[in-house]
C-alpha cells in the first residue's frame, strides 16, 4: 500500500495526541494517510495491551486512516539497533510514504526521543540500494520519504512549521478520548498517571490554541523539521 504520509509512534495514542488533527486534514484532502506504532504501550500503567489494541483500532477510525500497522517491539526496552532500524526500513519500505511524521526530538517520556533517532535513521537507511530486505520471499525497493518531520509531544519545543488544524480539532479530542483507559476518565477506578488527569487533556487545547495563535488561525499542530523547508512561490506560506 503507497502511502502519501506515514506516522509512526513509539506509542499507541502518541499520534492522537500529537498530530492528530494534521493527519485528519489531510485523509480530508483525498490523501492515503497510514499510523505505524512501534509498541503496544503493555508497560503503561493503565488498561492492558488488549483493551490499548481495541483503543488504538477506534482512534485510527476516527482519523479516517487508510492502515495502521504495529511492530510489537518490547515497550520501553527496545533499542535503535540494526535488529529494529532493518524491521522499520521493511516497513518504510512497504508503505513508501512521501512523508513521514515521527516522535519528538526531546520530551519527557525517553522512548519519544529515543524513536525519534530511530525512526529518523530508518528512513535514511531506506534508501540505501545495498541493504537488502524482503518479506514474503521478495526483495523490496529502496525507497526514502522526501521529508521527515517530527511532531511536539509533552514538553514545550519551539516549532518550525505549524499546521492550520482548526477544522479538524474537534475530531482530534475524539481520536485521543478512544484511549478511555489512558486518559481522563472519571468512571475509572485505575490509578492516577501523568496522563489521566483532566489538566493533562485541557492542555492538548490549549497548546493547540498557543500555536494557532502564532499563525493567526484557532488551532495548530507544531512539528520540527529535519531540513530547511524551501518553495518556489512564497505564496504558499501564507
Amino acid at each position: 500500500m503507497k502511502l502519501d504520509i506515514l506516522a509512526i509512534a513509539a506509542h499507541p495514542d502518541d499520534v492522537e495526541l500529537a498530530c492528530s488533527g494534521t493527519l485528519i486534514s489531510h485523509v480530508n484532502q483525498g490523501r492515503k494517510v497510514g499510523v505505524l506504532d512501534l509498541t503496544q504501550g503493555e508497560l503503561g500503567t493503565r488498561g492492558t495491551p488488549e483493551i490499548r489494541k481495541q483503543e488504538a483500532i477506534e482512534g485510527g477510525r476516527l482519523m479516517g486512516l487508510s492502515v495502521r500497522d504495529n511492530l510489537a517491539f518490547r515497550d520501553v526496552f527496545f533499542l535503535n539497533d540494526e535488529e529494529h532500524q532493518i524491521e522499520l526500513v521493511k516497513k518504510i519500505r512497504h508503505y513508501q510514504p512521501e512523508i513521514v511524521l515521527a516522535n519528538a526530538i526531546s520530551d519527557r517520556h525517553p522512548d519519544h526521543p529515543k524513536s525519534s533517532k530511530l525512526i529518523s535513521q530508518a528512513c535514511f537507511m531506506a534508501g540505501l540500494k545495498k541493504i537488502e530486505t524482503e518479506v514474503d520471499g521478495s526483495a523490496q525497493k529502496e525507497w526514502r520519504p522526501k521529508a521527515v518531520y517530527h511532531y511536539i509531544q509533552s514538553n514545550y519545543v519551539q516549532p518550525d512549521l505549524i499546521v492550520d488544524i482548526s477544522a479538524t480539532f474537534d475530531k482530534k479530542m475524539e481520536s485521543i478520548k478512544a484511549y478511555k483507559s489512558q486518559f481522563y476518565n472519571p468512571e475509572s477506578g485505575e490509578p492516577e498517571t501523568f496522563i489521566s488527569s483532566k489538566q493533562f487533556l485541557d492542555l492538548q487545547e490549549a497548546r493547540a490554541t498557543e500555536f494557532g495563535k502564532a499563525i493567526g488561525v484557532k488551532y495548530g499542530e507544531g512539528f520540527n523539521v529535519e531540513r530547511f523547508i524551501g518553495v518556489k512561490n512564497l505564496f504558499d506560506l501564507i
